[in-house]
């Protein structure tokens, strides 16, 4: 005989309710059992409930997707739907996906034209809507969708007139610089700046994207023997600055600054992220700065003070691209994720690690990167250092590609289970109600759970599963209990356990997110047979 309990009552939790399933009340704890428990419950830093999982999805000269130029419509949702299922395989909670590359759209944008990545040629329409399919897309997976755009670069190339005659570089050929092999739009000018602010705000404004994400291009990397000719702008809009570089950082800031007030003010929910060079600056230039030899500084080269953004709470998020190995010298990545733990500490800024998964079994900067191990090393130096909430990983093809076994090795060490986003109280700290009528009861496939919808914040699900006897009493603080979540259909929902042995009695609860993952109370319900 099947029989399924429902325990409805809002605040009973787990805890309480095995306590009331498992008999008459026991003798009080000794203080050795009580921290027994307490070490047994205590959070896993293999199992985090929270932390950020993703790739990059690459569209810049068709890296990662589409693949090629001039793939049907229908091939390149295929391959978009690939990505976007080696997430969930991989229990990944989110995709940062290229929508804007150089200056052009993976949407029908009203400010510049289609991408050249998608058709072969600018402006050549893909018979649907990229952006508007991968929102969707990925939310049916649960999964969020970072926009990322790249804010100055115009095109890959230097010619001028191989952009579309609408393009908006055409029309204001004075906006423009060529440098080391492209074009990029001058920061220094106001109406260029507007220009990028409006072709984002475009997207912002008209697809329901979990957040705006840059890279690190801004002012360009620096090439040998060539100067970036920015001086008749400088005279034009010093802006009561005299010096050059102070001028450009000025310029960036504006950008950043004026991007988040914008778009916080229509959605004050969406999130800003940047992912830049990791080195701000080094310490030989600034006693502030890390203990590196880098090349590039992006404070002095690439006139992006990354750590302003981050004090100034400009940015919700910072990704420093720490594509090192650990103990390398130059770049050591156990020396530069712990001074950006020190920068994010005391702000609402989320820190985010970049990962180069492109290095492994292909560098030969450092050996280290011959070691399958090195991803996984670089999680559990993280997982020591509480201000780090998630990792990136560059780009979803090498991902995919597991040279060395290294990202299957990475995925069976620290993403067992699923998790949560990090929640972003600055931007919104009030959670949903809790969901309504949760029970639980056997079918052929497994158990099946069942709730309603309370609240209409509600955008996903999470839920848990414990054993009714023998199991855990542990407050859900870590995933170890985590068995999926999901999006929000609708007012009656239902997620079936196919993992659930059968002949064995659970507990399982669930708790309603909304879209800053803010959780709430769990309702539990048990299943028994």
């Amino acid at each position: 005989m099947r029989v399924w309990r429902t325990m409805g009552v809002l605040g009973v939790t787990a805890g309480l309710l095995l306590a009331g399933l498992a008999g008459p009340a026991s003798a009080a704890p000794t203080r050795s059992e009580q921290q027994s428990e307490q070490q047994r419950c205590a959070p896993s830093t293999t199992t985090p409930l929270r932390q950020f999982r993703a790739s990059w999805i690459s569209s810049v000269v068709n890296i990662d997707w589409p693949s090629k130029t001039g793939l049907s419509a229908a091939q390149q949702q295929a391959e978009l739907i690939g990505w976007l299922d080696d997430a969930v395989r991989q229990h990944h909670n989110a995709v940062v996906l290229q929508v804007r590359p150089t200056a052009d759209a993976f949407w029908p944008s009203k400010v510049e034209p289609w991408s050249q990545y998608l058709t072969g040629h600018q402006g050549g329409d893909p018979g649907y809507d990229p952006l508007k399919f991968a929102v969707a897309e990925a939310h049916k997976r649960n999964l969020e969708l970072h926009a990322w755009f790249n804010p100055y670069r115009l095109s890959m190339g230097t010619d001028i007139n191989a952009l579309v005659p609408t393009h908006p570089a055409r029309q204001h050929p004075d906006w423009v610089v060529t440098y080391g092999g492209k074009l990029y739009y001058n920061p220094g000018i106001p109406a260029a700046r507007k220009l990028v602010e409006d072709a984002i705000m475009d997207a912002v404004a008209n697809y329901d994207i979990d957040g705006v994400h840059f890279d690190d291009y801004f002012y360009p990397y620096p090439v040998a023997g060539q100067t970036f000719d920015d001086a008749a702008t400088f005279a034009q809009y010093a802006d009561g600055y005299t010096d050059l570089q102070a001028w450009r950082r000025h310029n960036i800031d504006l950008l950043i600054h004026e991007l988040s007030q914008k778009m916080h003010a229509i959605k004050p929910w969406i999130k800003f992220g940047i992912s830049p060079f990791a080195v701000w600056r080094n310490k030989a230039t600034d006693p502030e700065g890390t203990d590196t030899t880098a090349g590039v500084q992006t404070y002095d080269d690439l006139a992006a003070d990354t750590r302003k953004w981050v004090r100034d709470e400009w940015i919700d998020y910072i990704v420093p691209q720490v594509y090192w190995a650990g103990g390398f010298a130059p770049a050591d990545y156990n020396k530069i994720v712990p001074w950006w733990a020190d920068q994010v500490r005391g702000t609402h800024v989320h820190l985010y690690i970049g990962e180069a998964t492109y290095k492994v079994g292909t560098s030969t900067q450092s050996p280290d990167w011959a070691d399958p191990k090195e991803l996984s090393d670089h999680l559990a130096f993280d997982s020591t250092i509480p201000e780090v909430k998630g990792n990136i990983y560059f780009s979803a093809k090498d991902v995919r590609a597991d040279r060395l076994g290294a990202t299957t090795l990475l995925n069976d060490t620290w993403y067992t289970r699923p998790a949560l986003i990090p929640a972003m109280p600055a931007l919104d700290s009030r959670a949903p109600l809790p969901a309504h009528a949760v029970h639980a009861s056997r079918t052929a496939n497994g158990v099946q759970v069942k709730w309603s919808r309370t609240s209409k914040d509600t955008t996903s699900y999470a839920i848990y599963r414990r054993e009714l006897l023998g199991g855990d009493h542990c407050p859900d603080n870590d995933a170890r209990n985590l068995i999926a979540t999901v999006r929000s259909t609708g007012a009656a929902q239902s997620y079936v356990d196919t993992t659930a042995t059968p002949g064995k009695a659970y507990i399982y609860s669930v708790t309603a997110l909304d879209r800053l993952a803010n959780q709430s109370v769990a309702i539990p319900a048990v299943s028994l047979r």
